[in-house]
Parts: C-alpha cells; sequence; structure tokens
C-alpha cells in the first residue's frame, strides 16, 4: 500500500472505524535511522492502534528502527518479507527475504530485543517465491520467525514472482491459495495467521475468520469502498452498537484535519486523494470523485471540498449525478 495508507489515510480509516487495525506504508529502516523522522512515522494518536511496517534485512538496522519506532508509539512493528517491487529486491529485503528463513529469525529476534515488549513485532510473508514450493518455503520462515519470538504473522496468500512480473501483476496473476494459509494454521496452532489477497468484502472477511483463522487484512477494498469495509466492521466483528457512520459526517469531521494540514503549507488534495471512495454507491458519488479529482480542486483547497462535500450529499445540483 505504498502511498496509499499514510497518516491522511489513516486518519480518515480510523474516523470511520474505532477497532480495525491500521498499518503505515512501508517505510525503510535506513530511512528511518537516517531521514526526516517526524515525516516517516509521525502519527496522530487518534489513529491507534496502528502499526509501522518495516523494510530491511540487516538485523541491526531493524533493531534500531525498532527501538524508534517503538519509542513513536506504535502498537505494533511489522517486518515487510512480501513486497515484489524491483527497488525493494534491489535492497535485498521484502518478498527475497523468502528465501532466507534464518536471516528473518535474526532479524526479528532483534527487533523484539529492541522493542522491549513495548511493541509486538510480527511479519508480512508470501506464500513463497519465483520456483520456491510453498508447501516447504512457507513452513520454513513460520519455522524461523516463531523460534525468533514472533506470535503473529501476516500471509499474502500468493507466491510473489520477482522475475517478469510488476508489483500490480503480483497482486493480481499469481493465483491465490487461502487453502495453503489454512494449512499453516493446523501445523502451527499456536501462531496467530492473519490471511491477507482477495478478500474483497467484508463478508468474506468475516466469512473466513468463522472458518478459524485469526485475522484478515483488507487492503484495497477497505480504500475503494471505505464505508462498506471499515464501516460495518466494528458492527459486524467486534460487536459494536450498529450504527453505519453517514458519509457527510465523516467528511465533516475530517474538515479541520484538511484545514490544519492547509494552514501548515499543505494541500487538500492530499488528504481528499484518499476519501474519493467515502459516497461510493451514493446518489453524489460520482459528483464527490469528480470535484475532487479535477485539476483545479488541488488549488482550491477547502473550497473544493466543500463544494465536493454539496454536490455528494445532494445540497447542490451537481449532486444529482450518480
Amino acid at each position: 500500500m505504498m502511498d496509499w495508507t499514510d497518516r491522511h489515510c489513516r486518519r480518515f480509516h480510523r474516523m470511520i472505524s474505532s477497532s480495525v487495525l491500521l498499518y503505515t506504508e512501508m517505510v525503510a529502516a535506513q530511512a528511518v535511522l537516517h531521514g526526516d523522522r517526524e515525516r516517516l512515522l509521525g502519527f496522530d494518536p487518534v489513529e491507534q492502534p496502528v502499526a509501522l511496517q518495516l523494510g530491511g534485512s540487516d538485523p541491526a538496522q531493524l533493531a534500531a528502527a525498532a527501538a524508534i519506532g517503538a519509542a513513536f508509539g506504535y502498537r505494533e512493528i511489522n517486518l515487510n518479507v512480501g513486497c515484489p517491487s524491483d527497488r525493494v529486491r534491489q535492497g535485498c529485503f521484502g518478498a527475497v527475504l523468502m528465501r532466507s528463513p534464518g536471516l528473518v529469525g535474526e532479524c526479528v529476534a532483534a527487533m523484539i530485543a529492541a522493542a522491549g515488549g513495548r511493541a509486538e513485532v510480527t511479519v508480512k510473508c508470501r506464500l513463497g517465491v519465483d520456483e520456491q514450493d510453498p508447501a516447504a518455503a512457507l513452513p520454513a520462515l513460520l519455522a524461523a520467525v516463531q523460534a525468533a519470538g514472533v506470535r503473529r504473522v501476516i500471509v499474502h496468500a500468493r507466491k510473489a514472482w520477482l522475475q517478469g512480473l510488476s508489483p500490480k501483476e503480483n497482486r493480481e496473476i499469481p493465483p491465490l491459495d487461502h487453502a495453503a494459509v489454512f494449512a499453516m494454521k493446523r501445523a502451527f496452532p499456536d501462531l496467530r495467521l492473519v490471511l491477507n489477497g482477495g478478500v474483497t468484502s467484508l463478508e468474506g472477511a468475516a466469512a473466513l475468520l468463522a472458518q478459524g483463522i485469526d485475522g484478515v487484512m483488507v487492503g484495497r477494498a477497505a480504500y475503494h469502498d471505505p464505508l462498506a469495509v471499515l464501516g460495518r466492521a466494528d458492527a459486524v466483528i467486534w460487536g459494536a452498537p450498529a450504527v453505519p457512520p453517514a458519509p457527510a459526517r465523516i467528511a465533516a469531521a475530517m474538515r479541520p484535519w484538511i484545514a490544519a494540514h492547509v494552514a501548515l503549507g499543505g494541500r487538500a488534495h492530499d488528504v481528499t486523494r484518499h476519501m474519493l471512495g467515502l459516497f461510493a454507491g451514493r446518489p453524489g458519488a460520482r459528483a464527490w470523485r469528480r470535484i475532487l479529482s479535477a485539476p483545479a480542486a488541488g488549488a482550491a483547497g477547502l473550497a473544493a471540498f466543500d463544494a465536493a462535500l454539496a454536490a455528494g450529499t445532494g445540497a447542490h445540483p451537481a449532486g444529482s449525478a450518480a
């Protein structure tokens, strides 16, 4: 979810669900050590519970980055062992680490020691990479990280092809194998396994949970239609009072955040680009998206947001567009 789950996106999603666990974009451990930490790691306490996802393969660097993340207050520090991008592969982290379960074990052991119990250390991985047999590669990785002290692993239920497929194609072309994740749950009953990949609805997530998996991670479906997934998650998954949030109320709650960002020199579009799906399936959805996506919206700031909200709620003639 690079370039997607930044602090503005997480703030927006937290306005919709109080219970779901939110994740940052992947941040390279080296960037945490040498970059602008407030820009890379800063978050508002309202986002909690929130997890920091790190990329890297050097145990010492990852340990130092995990300690910094824990000091910032993240509830979870997640090591990415699943990203298939060329840049990540060239940096020797992400999915290529599926080939080195022993190294991954060393990394997470160092991270756990550095976090000192202030944040849980987890792993997100694939079934395997390239020619690897998932029936061998996945249990090897799970055994290594469990031995190192990890208690929860998120498994994207596809292999990653590091040669010949783009990151986008790696989300779509390798076949899904949810059964492989359930098999690992049976083989590693003490590990809490979270299934990721191909989950397109809250109902689908609930069905997987009912089959005995410990958790479900939903990415793009939650991003593109947040109310359909996040808006009912508190009630369906956690049994909270079933009061679906109204999109207009959520938009209004985000307005002060947008105004504050603009006052600091940012663009309203930095925030509103994550909100395009807020009115999905409702009569004003097209007008809402059109106004916020227009080239002039970036310069118009809050005026464009207010016009889009009026259109999305039917308070303006443009709101009749569906």
